[in-house]
């Protein structure tokens, strides 16, 4: 089943429950996969890939926000980007941990040859490429970033 007919399916579910937080975040989804559909050069039926690339990107968006408000105090404002980021990421594969993400990339670099700091660019395009849905690019990097200084 595709992310738009699930999608689709909760809105009915969270229209009957009358789930305002899951509507919301539903919506922005739905619209997201519109917008990536009718773009330039979007695809009339979006590849698993893509639907993963797309809710990374709006669980990003709503994580980056949260940041804002909690350092503006804005506590209203963070309850709904937290609840949005939770029906999100409802979608989405589940998060490794940590020490398994370490592990994936140590695993990657190894796989690549990578020495140092220089080889940055080869692990994280493999790395993220590997590990799409899976961690945010985030951590990918900042991992990355740790496992490759300790080796230059």
């Amino acid at each position: 089943m595709s992310l738009e007919k699930k999608v689709n399916d909760d809105i009915k579910s969270a229209m009957l429950a009358r789930d305002e937080a899951g509507l919301r975040a539903l919506r922005a989804i739905k619209a997201a996969i519109l917008l990536a559909r009718t773009s330039e050069g979007g695809q009339a039926v979006m590849s698993p890939e893509d639907e993963l690339r797309l809710l990374q990107k709006l669980v990003k968006q709503r994580r980056d926000s949260l940041e804002i408000f909690e350092k503006q105090q804005r506590s209203d404002l963070a309850v709904k980007e937290r609840e949005e980021i939770e029906v999100i990421e409802r979608f989405l594969p589940s998060q490794l941990s940590p020490e398994a993400l370490k592990e994936a990339v140590a695993g990657i670099i190894a796989e690549v040859g990578a020495s140092g700091p220089a080889d940055m660019g080869k692990v994280m395009g493999l790395a993220t490429k590997r590990l799409t849905g899976q961690a945010d690019g985030k951590a990918i990097s900042e991992i990355v970033r740790t496992l490759l200084s300790n080796r230059g």
